[in-house]
């Protein structure tokens, strides 16, 4: 996208705000993260359209990392800078890390029919989430038979093979179907285009940058360096850097680098993997539990600090390297026809995604279905705001669950 102007939209302190509200209140995971960022900036506060929103979607689908954390610091670029996009990232992750600190300290669990109930609440309200966000994309992005066949067309390739691979398979090939498909009505840009402060030249440094610190620690510590440090910066950032669509994919890499070397447990991983269904935010706070519990020194809050920063750094870098490369891609009529397909496509990868594992997770009884469709018909009848949905929806399943 363009460099930035002097002034920005917003201001850093307006940016911490909105996103802190939304972190701590976004439950669900990073696909009912969409559905909350484009409830709050799309439909609320107006900060992106509709078309920029998906576009930013599209964009964090297509590189590593996680792909909710990428909007927001995309989002906050956008609205304040700089600042604006630090401000963002640490309103919508502090939260949850706190908690996940907390955690580690506290080694706390919930349990009972009180935290159960409170735990399935949570996933109810993922699944009216994202299917408001599902409905609302659609509306707009699919508009004709061709975009429509385009969203089933994903839908099917993501449900039928399922894995992060293949989100990024579905975008492709929904590229290409509107590269021959949608060009019709195509047309250049001409609109202002939201700006942020990268330059061409300052998004291949970072994408360097982004290389580089994958490259180069494990070079340093196979030779003289030994310094563990280094070596659990090394392991964060090289799980937040090769995992392809965030959330729960990142499990693996990080059982990885954390439990193979004996640095952390597997009965401690696995206490802290329960605990980070219970928080809002995104799922890669993960690491500041295990930051904070892991083996070898440093842990604590400083081991929480290295890890946290470590698996979230690459995501910055490389969103804030691709950005202002996106906008001239986008600009060109070819482009616009082939980023209709693409957003297309997003549409039906969240649909798949509130099939599986959104819906399959959350849903198991009749009373599962109904609690859904009332927080959908709140959603989007009544337009209540997420934060009084998602006290109802959890208040009323923790009522159930403490039935006879």
């Amino acid at each position: 996208m363009t460099t930035a102007p002097a002034k920005y939209p917003g201001t850093p302190g307006e940016v911490l705000i909105a996103f802190t509200k939304l972190g701590v209140t976004s439950f669900g995971g990073p696909v009912a993260h969409i559905g909350y960022f484009r409830q709050a900036f799309v439909t609320r506060l107006r900060w992106v359209d509709e078309p920029a929103f998906a576009d930013l979607v599209a964009l964090s689908q297509f590189l590593p990392g996680p792909a909710s954390s990428q909007v927001v610091f995309s989002i906050g670029l956008i609205r304040g800078g700089w600042l604006g996009g630090f401000a963002a990232s640490a309103g919508f992750t502090l939260p949850s890390a706190a908690l996940m600190l907390l955690f580690a300290y506290a080694a706390g669990s919930l349990g009972g029919p009180v935290g159960l109930g409170l735990l399935h609440g949570l996933k109810l309200v993922a699944v009216a989430i994202v299917a408001q966000a599902v409905l609302g994309m659609a509306s707009s992005l699919c508009p004709d038979r061709t975009r429509a066949g385009i969203a089933l067309l994903a839908l099917a390739v993501v449900t039928a093979l399922g894995g992060a691979a293949c989100q990024l398979v579905a975008i492709l090939l929904g590229g290409c179907a509107g590269a021959l498909f949608c060009k019709e009505g195509a047309k250049a840009t001409t609109g202002e285009v939201p700006a942020v402060p990268v330059s061409r030249a300052a998004g291949l440094l970072l994408l360097i940058a982004f290389a580089v610190l994958l490259v180069l620690p494990p070079i340093l510590l196979s030779g003289p360096v030994q310094s563990q440090s280094l070596a659990l910066f090394e392991a964060f950032y090289r799980s937040g850097a090769l995992v392809f669509g965030g959330g729960h994919v990142v499990l693996p890499l990080l059982r990885e680098a954390v439990v193979t070397p004996g640095w952390v447990t597997a009965d401690t991983f696995l206490a802290g993997y329960g605990a980070a269904q219970a928080v809002p935010g995104p799922l890669f706070t993960f690491a500041a539990y295990l930051g904070a519990v892991t083996g070898p020194a440093p842990n604590g809050l400083l081991g929480a600090v290295i890890a946290l920063v470590a698996i979230f750094l690459p995501a910055m870098l490389l969103v804030a390297g691709a950005l202002p490369f996106w906008d001239a891609f986008r600009r060109r009529p070819d482009a616009q026809a082939a980023m209709r397909g693409t957003n297309a496509a997003v549409v039906g990868i969240l649909a798949a995604a509130l099939y599986n594992p959104v819906w399959t997770s959350a849903v198991v009884t009749p009373m599962d279905f109904a609690i859904v469709a009332i927080g959908f018909t709140l959603l989007t009848v009544w337009r209540l705001s997420a934060l009084w949905v998602v006290t109802a929806m959890t208040a009323g399943t923790m009522a159930l669950h403490l039935l006879p």
